[in-house]
C-alpha cells in the first residue's frame, strides 16, 4: 500500500471519527433496542414473514433520524456550546467540523430518512416529516420551555411505534405502551444529565427542569418519572403475556433488570455530588436498554 493510500485511509478514519463523535453515535443504543422490540412484536402480530431487507431499512431509519437530530442540535447550539467549558471541546466550537458542513449533514440525513421510509410502506413515508419535525424541533425547546426533556423523550419514543408500523402498517397498544416507557425513561435521565449545566443554563436564560426546580426537586421529579416508567414496564410485560402466550419468564427477567438499573442510577447521583452523572446517564441506561431488548426478543423466539 502506497503512502497516498495510507494518507487517504487516515483522513477517512478521522473524518468518520469526527462525525460519529458529532452525533454521539454510541448513544443510539438507548432507543435502538426498543425499536427492535417494536419490530419483532410486529412480526408476532401479523402473518409477516421475516425479511432482512425490512429490518435493514428500519435500522437505517433509526440511524438517519438520530444523526439528523443530533447534528442539528450541535449546529443550533454551537454558540452556546462554545461558551460552556463542558461542551467547548465539541466538534463545531473546536472547529473540527464547520457549521455549514454540519447543516449539510443534517439535510442529507433528513432526506435519506424520508427516502428510506418510501421503501418501507406508505404510512411510514407519510409520517416521516412529522417524525423529523419532532426530533429536529427538540433543539429549539431549551430556549422556550422547561419541559424540553419530555420533547427529547417524545422523539426517542417514536422508535418502537415506527418499527411496529414498518412491519404491520398499523398502530397497536403494546408499542404505544413502550413509547410511553421510552418517553418517561429518557425524560428522567435527561433531567439527571442536565444537572451538570444548571448554573450555566441559568446564566444564559436557558430552560430546563434543574433550572426551574433546583437540583433536589429535579432529582425527585426524575425519580417519580422513573417510578411511573417502571409501572408501565410491568404493565407491558403483563399485557403482552395475555396477548402472546409465547412470552414467558425471560420477559419478566428483562423487566426486573431494567427496573433495578433504572433506580440504581438514582443512587449514583446526589444534589451535592454529580461526579457519577456520566455513569448514570450512559453506562447504566445503555446496559439497561440492551439487556431488556435482547431478553424480550429472545423470549419471542424461545
Amino acid at each position: 500500500m502506497c503512502k497516498n493510500d495510507n494518507a487517504f485511509l487516515i483522513s477517512l478514519h478521522l473524518f468518520m471519527k469526527d462525525y460519529l463523535s458529532l452525533i454521539k453515535f454510541s448513544h443510539t443504543i438507548f432507543a435502538l433496542p426498543f425499536a427492535m422490540v417494536g419490530f419483532f412484536l410486529g412480526t408476532l402480530a401479523s402473518d409477516y414473514q421475516f425479511d432482512w431487507r425490512l429490518l435493514l431499512l428500519v435500522l437505517l431509519c433509526m440511524v438517519f433520524a438520530r444523526s439528523a437530530a443530533m447534528a442539528f442540535n450541535r449546529y443550533l447550539d454551537r454558540d452556546i456550546d462554545a461558551k460552556n467549558p463542558r461542551t467547548a471541546v465539541r466538534e463545531i466550537p473546536k472547529g473540527t467540523i464547520s457549521p455549514r458542513a454540519a447543516l449539510i449533514f443534517v439535510i442529507v440525513n433528513s432526506l435519506l430518512l424520508i427516502v428510506t421510509t418510501w421503501f418501507i410502506n406508505p404510512i411510514c413515508f407519510y409520517l416521516s416529516p412529522i417524525a423529523l419535525l419532532i426530533t429536529l424541533g427538540y433543539s429549539y425547546t431549551k430556549r422556550i420551555t422547561y419541559i424540553c426533556h419530555f420533547i427529547l423523550g417524545l422523539g426517542l419514543a417514536l422508535a418502537p411505534i415506527g418499527a411496529y408500523l414498518a412491519v404491520t402498517g398499523q398502530f397497536a397498544i403494546v408499542p404505544l405502551i413502550y413509547a410511553f416507557v421510552v418517553l418517561l425513561w429518557v425524560a428522567g435521565f435527561d433531567i439527571i444529565y442536565a444537572l451538570q449545566d444548571e448554573g450555566f443554563d441559568k446564566s444564559l436564560g436557558l430552560k430546563s427542569i434543574p433550572v426551574r426546580l433546583g437540583r433536589k426537586n429535579a432529582l425527585q421529579l426524575s425519580s417519580f418519572l422513573h417510578f411511573i416508567c417502571a409501572l408501565l414496564i410491568i404493565f407491558a410485560a403483563y399485557y403482552q403475556a395475555q396477548m402472546y402466550p409465547a412470552f414467558e419468564w425471560l420477559h419478566w427477567v428483562a423487566a426486573c433488570i431494567f427496573i433495578v438499573l433504572l433506580f440504581y442510577q438514582h443512587l449514583l447521583v446526589k444534589p451535592n455530588d454529580l461526579s457519577k452523572v456520566n455513569i448514570a446517564f450512559f453506562t447504566t441506561n445503555g446496559i439497561a436498554s440492551v439487556i431488556f431488548g435482547f431478553l424480550v426478543i429472545l423470549d419471542m423466539f424461545l
